[in-house]
């Protein structure tokens, strides 16, 4: 239901749909290591259309706390590492942005969207040094 409210753009009724179905997740107890590895992994899925839904809705901070709790999860998560570097993105954090898709391209290192973003924010880096050398330039000039 969530999947289909995203896809019609309705992100907010959609976030509210997966928020739901992980609150179920946590009432979820001794389990075996089988169902123990399935739960968390609808609960990364879970997280990771959160993140998504709510950098659709331009809510940064929230993004990063779902992508945060995907990669609590699973670590090594390529789609949560790309999230989570996307709001580090828009929030203009370039070096963690950079340190997650390096840790993500490890794994996946013919991914696409990877390195497009990774190029991204290698150039704002590359803008971000120039900018701070002409600074120091004018200020020691």
């Amino acid at each position: 239901e969530g999947g289909e409210l995203f896809s019609d753009g309705n992100f907010k009724f959609a976030a509210a749909r997966y928020a739901k179905a992980l609150s179920h997740c946590a009432k979820f107890v001794d389990l075996g290591p089988d169902d123990l590895e399935e739960v968390n992994g609808v609960k990364v899925t879970l997280n990771l259309n959160l993140a998504l839904a709510y950098l659709k809705m331009q809510n940064p901070d929230q993004a990063l706390r779902y992508s945060n709790d995907a990669l609590a999860l699973d670590e090594d998560n390529t789609k949560a590492l790309y999230r989570r570097a996307s709001v580090y993105y828009e929030k203009k954090s370039w070096d963690a942005a950079s340190k997650d898709l390096k840790k993500a391209l490890k794994t996946t290192p013919d991914d696409k969207a990877l390195q497009k973003l990774l190029e991204k924010v290698d150039a704002q880096m590359k803008r971000q040094k120039l900018k701070e050398k002409k600074m120091a330039q004018k200020m020691f000039g």
